[in-house]
């Protein structure tokens, strides 16, 4: 039964119920607003396919209302660049100016996310400020799209903006605009956007006039400031009612190209007691020799998206990043990345593994709640010019797929969904996409076996294929991670798959490129593919009933031979067209009895013996995961021992340890 926060009694005689109630909605609507402007307006598919968020912010820079519709990584950065505008310009900020940022060195998320900040006035005095944030699909740096994977300093990742002012008491600087665009390989389409997320920012500017003009400007400023403070109580009355203390988990990197094989581990502990939420981030692994480092304003993200989760009943402003305070650690870690490290991978790195992390912890203590691993962000950008014209402009087949949540305490986890970082995102339109780009969909479909087995599976991955067709120069670089430190399942739930992606599969071309590349070259009639995870697995999947094993291999999420080895149920096969499939009770009381005598030494054995059979064929990459806890080079089946030791001693934490 889900706990639901009782409403909080407001602490101050400011404003009248009815008006704070009001006003507390119409700023959640003039954010919306700012939203659906940008999203009609806008000229990347990017941004179309709804990465961007929108925020309103008070005179000091703090977030009053974030949209209904944000994604989950630009949570907790907006007021960051707010405030930075603020300490860059102090005194000299106007009517009619527009200032544009995308520096993650002072609380942003990547260089592809360009933030527009309009200061809103009343009266000759600054009341607040409108925000709107989108990802431009490229902003200069090495490879198209600005995912330079290999990058170690952010020279090589695309233009860093410092806070910089575009409009001028209202008069447009098209020198400076035009210095921006002209730094990345579509400047129309830059400048387009640039355009439209300033007049979004103008839409929200309107609508909190409108209150002023309505309502009077103190009490509009009154109400910014109540409904920031009731978030705050409200969410520490809730954690009057939890259980205090101190957890603590650990989540992984794939590697450190710098460092010899091993898991790069990321430390979280959340203690919580009557003051709030706390979280520690020491003794989390120094940066990482690639772009998958976190500024400190992403990470604080990660851990409001993570709380945020568990709380999704409460607004979201700087009255929930008040009852939520951190210790990132000192900077120099893949947590804390100072300039000029390398942090445009931040979204696949650190910030999805805090934000599963967060989960595990609340899962203990919120166990109704409670949500299993899910998989990894991942972005596939296909870069070069376009034959198709004569012009031959550049393009950018910038995708990322939906994949699976993790398994809950009561339900299987949502399958072929957005990733947690962004929950907000569209799947892009596949026609979209082949009209915009040289690039046609060969195969968009649900990945069989991808979700991780529990009593409650987790969601079921997708598997997505691409061919090249006319181009030149073209090259392929990949985002992702989990290909290693492969989603885990909770109390007893097993792992999901693998991310990584394969060239020319099933030919005498056939290449396994991993989870993590840059500037691959490939040529016309070069077909690209690879799957998204599934969620892990929660609970016991010999747990798990027969019948949902059954109908789960019926709607193909799971095969007749992952049903027997993975839950242990035998299911005879009549005839798949009509769907006749039948349990064989009998072979499945003795499948669960023989795995119940036995997994548990299988994750004691020899781990080059492992790989050597899965060499050989005789062992799947399903077996290996699942059953063995060996990570392996999917391509070439070398053993990575250290990371191997380590992810065992995860799997049995939150798996054998659960077993009965």
């Amino acid at each position: 039964m889900t706990t639901m926060t009782q409403p909080v009694e407001r602490q101050t005689d400011r404003l009248d119920p009815v008006t704070f109630e009001v006003l507390k909605n119409a700023f959640a609507t003039s954010v919306d607003l700012m939203s659906e402007q940008i999203l009609r307006t806008c000229y990347s598919f990017v941004i179309y396919s709804r990465d961007f968020s929108s925020a309103l912010c008070d005179a000091k820079g703090n977030t009053v209302m974030q949209g209904s519709g944000d994604i989950a990584v630009h949570v907790g950065t907006l007021h960051f660049q707010a405030k930075a505008v603020l300490e860059q310009f102090e005194d000299d900020i106007h009517p009619g100016d527009v200032f544009l940022i995308n520096d993650p060195y002072r609380g942003g998320t990547h260089f592809n996310d360009v933030s527009f900040i309009r200061p809103i006035f009343s009266e000759g005095e600054i009341i607040a400020f409108s925000q709107n944030k989108g990802h431009w699909a490229d902003i200069g740096g090495v490879v198209p799209g600005s995912f330079y994977i290999n990058a170690t300093d952010h020279f090589g990742e695309g233009v860093r903006i410092p806070p910089v002012r575009v409009w001028s008491k209202g008069v447009f600087l098209k020198d400076v605009a035009q210095l921006i665009v002209s730094n990345t390989r579509s400047p129309e389409v830059a400048m387009g956007d640039l355009h439209a997320q300033s007049e979004a920012t103008a839409v929200c500017e309107r609508e909190v006039l409108r209150l002023v003009d309505r309502y009077g400007k103190q009490t509009v400023v009154d109400a910014m400031q109540e409904t920031q403070d009731y978030v705050e109580r409200t969410v520490l009355e809730k954690i009057k009612t939890l259980p205090h203390g101190t957890w603590e988990t650990v989540d992984y990197i794939d590697n450190d190209p710098s460092t010899p094989e091993q898991l790069i581990p990321i430390h979280i502990k959340l203690t919580l007691d009557e003051n709030g939420i706390h979280y520690d981030l020491n003794g989390s692994a120094p940066s990482v020799a690639t772009f998958l480092n976190s500024g400190y304003g992403t990470t604080h993200s990660s851990l409001y998206s993570g709380t945020k989760t568990f709380f999704p009943e409460v607004p979201l402003n700087s009255g929930f990043y008040r009852a939520v305070t951190a210790d990132i650690g000192p900077e120099g870690t893949v947590v804390n990345a100072a300039w000029p490290t390398a942090v445009t991978g931040f979204c696949s790195g650190p910030h999805e593994k805090i934000m599963n992390g967060v989960f595990e912890l609340w899962s203990r203590i919120m166990p109704e709640r409670a949500m299993a691993c899910s998989f990894n962000l991942e972005y596939l950008l296909v870069g070069g010019r376009d034959a198709r014209s004569e012009s031959k402009p550049y393009f950018m087949w910038y995708d990322w797929m939906a994949g699976g949540w993790g398994g809950r305490a009561t339900k299987d986890g949502s399958g072929a969904t957005s990733p947690v970082f962004g929950a907000g995102l569209a799947v892009q339109p596949l026609e979209g996409q082949e009209r915009l780009s040289p690039v046609i969909t060969t195969e968009h479909s649900i990945a069989i076996d991808s979700a991780g087995p529990g009593k409650f599976r987790g969601g079921v991955g997708v598997q997505k294929g691409g061919i090249l067709t006319d181009a030149q120069s073209t090259v392929v670089s990949y985002s992702c991670d989990r290909a290693r430190s492969v989603t885990w399942g909770i109390e007893g739930g097993l792992p999901s798959i693998p991310h990584g992606v394969w060239i020319n599969k099933g030919t005498e071309d056939e290449q396994y490129l991993g989870s993590v590349f840059s500037g691959h070259p490939v040529r016309p009639g070069d077909e690209f593919t690879r799957p998204s995870a599934g969620g892990g697995g929660f609970g016991d999947p010999l747990e798990r009933d027969p019948e949902l094993v059954l109908e789960d291999v019926i709607d193909a999420y799971v095969s007749v031979d992952r049903a027997e080895k993975d839950y242990g149920v035998v299911i005879r096969v009549g005839d798949p067209e009509l769907d006749e499939y039948e349990i064989d009770v009998a072979a499945t009381t003795a499948a669960r009895a023989y795995i119940a005598e036995h997994r548990s030494s299988w994750l004691e054995e020899e781990p080059e013996s492992v790989a050597q059979r899965f060499r050989s064929g005789e062992l799947t990459m399903h077996d290996v995961i699942r059953r063995y806890g060996v990570i392996l080079d999917w391509g070439t089946g070398e053993l990575f021992p250290e990371t191997t030791r380590e992810y065992r001693e995860s799997m049995k934490l939150r798996s054998a340890n659960h077993w009965s």
